[in-house]
């Protein structure tokens, strides 16, 4: 309850402050970087230059021509304990024999939210906040919800057998009790193998600026992010394989503290992760993300059927840690003759 009570003036104070501007938010889409699939999630979100699966529509659009058979991944996710919920879904389908097409979405949501903006009860009627004797008419407290909503259309094709290209045009809606916002975005990507087994990625996300306009008429604009990513497997270990990754997020905001280092208002945060399969069926996951977090996570692959699960804790301090948060996802591949990319 006080963890929503304070989200709730948070926002409240952030909404009754906005008027009729444009302006550079700095952390307007943060919304947007917390990561899906238990996979990448429990790499501590290094994925960039392995995008190989259905996810790449967010991580790296180009990742997507990677995609032999269609995909569909479904994810959710309990962030702070119960305090957010997370859902996630995409869908990607190969076209031809060189290009592929995805769209993916993705809610967060803090959900009964109460509202007590017009439940005071002004018992002497001055007008004053008097808390010995002015109180709540509990019959007019109302619940809200604060939702968060993004939608990526996904393109990708393969310039050559090792170097893909892709975009993604992002459309954005948010709501925080009778306001909202509608945001339009794109994300320019690549993937390049250069050598066998060695794979690099990078991801232009907000691209063009992302503008997201608030009916209050106050307008905020996402800048640029470059993330850059290599992977590297390591075939025939122990029954199985080993795959190091390593990301880094480079922002132009003037991050400052609020990163792991900068140069100047240039800052750079990083994901490292790393997975072992064994025998393509079990996999062992660990990583290190951009918010100072240790995740890890594990993974099974049925018959056309993945299931991941990731876990991440903020603090070891019993006293001032969040609670933890879990995320578990499937990805169903549609592994059929019938299915499968022209040309192969």
């Amino acid at each position: 309850m006080i963890k929503k009570a304070f989200i709730l003036l948070s926002f409240l104070i952030l909404s009754f402050n906005l008027n009729a501007q444009t302006v550079i938010a700095k952390y307007a889409g943060e919304f947007m970087s917390l990561g899906v699939g238990g996979r990448a999630i429990g790499m501590g979100g290094a994925f960039v230059g392995i995008a190989n699966d259905v996810t790449a529509g967010y991580y790296n659009p180009a990742g997507l021509a990677n995609l032999n058979y269609p995909q569909i991944a479904l994810m959710h996710a309990e962030q702070f304990g119960s305090l957010v919920n997370y859902d996630y879904g995409a869908v990607a389908i190969p076209f031809d024999t060189d290009m592929s097409f995805g769209i993916s979405a993705f809610r967060i949501g803090v959900d009964g939210i109460h509202d007590t903006r017009k439940a005071l009860y002004d018992a002497n009627g001055d007008g004053i906040i008097d808390i010995r004797n002015d109180r709540l008419d509990y019959s007019k407290i109302t619940e809200f919800s604060n939702q968060d909503w993004a939608f990526y259309l996904t393109f990708a094709k393969r310039f050559s057998d090792d170097f893909f290209w892709g975009v993604n045009a992002k459309i954005i809606r948010r709501n925080i009790a009778e306001y909202n916002a509608t945001g339009v975005g794109f994300d320019i990507g690549a993937f390049y193998s250069p050598i066998r087994n060695l794979y690099l990625g990078a991801n232009l996300q907000d691209a063009t600026t992302t503008l997201i306009a608030w009916s209050t008429g106050r307008n905020e604009l996402v800048s640029p992010t470059l993330k850059i990513g290599a992977s590297y497997v390591i075939s025939e270990f122990l029954g199985g394989y080993v795959m190091p990754a390593l990301d880094f997020d480079i922002r132009f905001e003037n991050r400052r503290f609020a990163s792991q280092f900068n140069i100047g208002p240039v800052s750079f945060d990083m994901h490292a992760g790393l997975e072992y399969s064994f025998r393509n069926l079990i996999y062992v996951r660990g990583g290190y993300n951009d918010v100072k977090q240790f995740t890890v996570g594990a993974g099974v692959k049925l018959p056309k059927l993945n299931i991941d699960y990731s876990f991440a804790r903020f603090s070891q301090s019993e006293i001032e840690r969040l609670p933890d948060s879990h995320r578990i996802s499937v990805m169903l591949t549609l592994e059929e003759p019938r299915f499968l990319r022209k040309g192969h």
